[in-house]
């Protein structure tokens, strides 16, 4: 495995809570807060308003408590208030989050970040006074054009995800390796759910013996030998990631479905041919706003007459969207760059306008994604002894917040997550 962070953990603060101390190296401008003492007055200003209704208790250092949460609340310890002020005054979006990297705020003794969390993203639409969400566009800061999934970007952006190192993923996902929302059943373990949310997909491009499937967005393979060895279907599936196409190969390899199973580094842009049916697991969010309608043609020029999409997507209620999608947030910072995530309607809107497809059949799987999230984060912490030699301290606090950053948005329906089933409109 190779060591992406050099571990640099700095001692206990007087609370006696754990201070990381980024590698400047690594982590360039993150260990020292920014300096813009009038925007650090004003943001604390606004936390202190936005927290005085949440249930939950913001515990200052002088021990001052925000928040109306009584004693079994979730708490955010503030370690460091000026640096947190000041790192939400330079952009709030990306502050909050970097708090929780450099340990300027930590939870108390017993409280899970995910309920901490989960009380922000229940009201993340009302924290700001609509007066000031007026300013969004003024001091918010905006995609970086290095970022925008044009086919010369795109390779880099799912590399600094996906190309962190197999053994990374392998210590949080199942056996199945698929890194999107599980179907649970009473009494599932994450596998069984998997695999019944990769069936659904299947199902819903009505996938069977001897047709041939496209996968937008490979995984690990996981969807590709589920379709090749339970369907008899023969899957040409696509990944950007060099670390996802090398394991994906390998596991098809040693499933015996070489023969079945054509795992490709390739834009999904560059693809031509027609297929019985095309499958895509949650990788629209990684497509962008402007290439929406490259996508959505794409699945209606590469589907073969008569054939049937499952697309399966994380989604956002429309006017969220609309109010967040030019914004630049700690999500495509530190995890997903030139990412964006659609509404149902957004999706509506473009196969109208970009293709001959519509959505046939839906189903919903939102808390179901919390309950995905949950066991991912639960599993990494538990593993965590097995990867801290190739990644540090101040990682597993962002791969941490990033799960449960992601749980809340699901428990609260800030976030959803359809599986769709497309098929061509009628031309009469």
């Amino acid at each position: 495995m190779t060591t992406v962070h050099a571990d640099r953990t700095g001692r206990p603060d007087r609370t006696g809570y754990p201070v990381p101390r980024p590698d400047e190296a690594h982590w360039p401008g993150l260990a020292t807060p920014p300096r813009a003492p009038f925007r650090a007055r004003v943001a604390e200003a606004v936390f202190r308003h936005a927290v005085a209704p949440l249930p939950i208790r913001v515990v200052l250092p002088d021990g001052a408590v925000l928040g109306s949460g009584g004693k079994s609340a979730p708490v955010m310890r503030l370690v460091r208030p000026s640096a947190v002020f000041a790192r939400l005054g330079a952009d709030a979006k990306i502050g909050f989050g970097e708090g929780y990297l450099t340990g300027d705020w930590t939870t108390g003794a017993g409280t899970d970040l995910a309920d901490l969390l989960s009380a922000f993203a229940a009201r993340v639409a009302r924290l700001v006074h609509p007066a000031l969400q007026r300013l969004r566009r003024v001091v918010e800061r905006t995609q970086p054009a290095h970022e925008e999934n044009t086919k010369e970007n795109s390779r880099g952006n799912i590399s600094r995800h996906y190309d962190l190192s197999n053994e990374l993923f392998e210590h949080f996902l199942d056996e199945t390796m698929t890194y999107s929302s599980a179907w649970f059943e009473p009494g599932d373990d994450l596998s069984t759910a998997q695999l019944r949310k990769i069936d659904g997909i299947l199902d819903l491009a009505r996938g069977r013996s001897g047709m041939r499937v496209l996968e937008i967005g490979s995984g690990w393979g996981g969807l590709a030998i589920r379709a090749a060895r339970e369907r008899g279907a023969h899957v040409t599936t696509l990944t950007l990631s060099s670390a996802q196409q090398k394991l994906a190969r390998e596991r098809v390899a040693a499933a015996g479905l070489g023969d079945l199973v054509d795992v490709r580094l390739q834009d999904y842009r560059d693809v031509t041919g027609r297929f019985d049916a095309v499958v895509s697991v949650e990788m629209i969010e990684a497509v962008g706003e402007r290439f929406w309608p490259t996508y959505f043609r794409s699945l209606d020029t590469l589907l073969a007459p008569g054939g049937r999409v499952g697309l399966q997507s994380i989604t956002m209620p429309h006017d969220r969207m609309l109010a967040t999608r030019r914004s630049y947030g700690w999500i495509h910072k530190y995890v997903f760059p030139g990412g964006i995530i659609p509404s149902l309607r957004a999706i509506e809107d473009n196969l109208v306008a970009h293709s001959g497809l519509s959505i046939v059949e839906r189903r919903e799987l939102g808390p179901h994604y919390a309950q995905t999230l949950a066991l991912w984060r639960e599993r990494f912490l538990a593993n965590w002894s097995r990867l801290e030699g190739a990644f540090d301290e101040t990682f597993r606090r962002m791969w941490e917040f990033y799960l449960a950053y992601c749980e809340a948005g699901f428990r609260v329906g800030y976030l959803g997550v359809s599986q769709l089933g497309l098929a061509r409109r009628p031309t009469w």
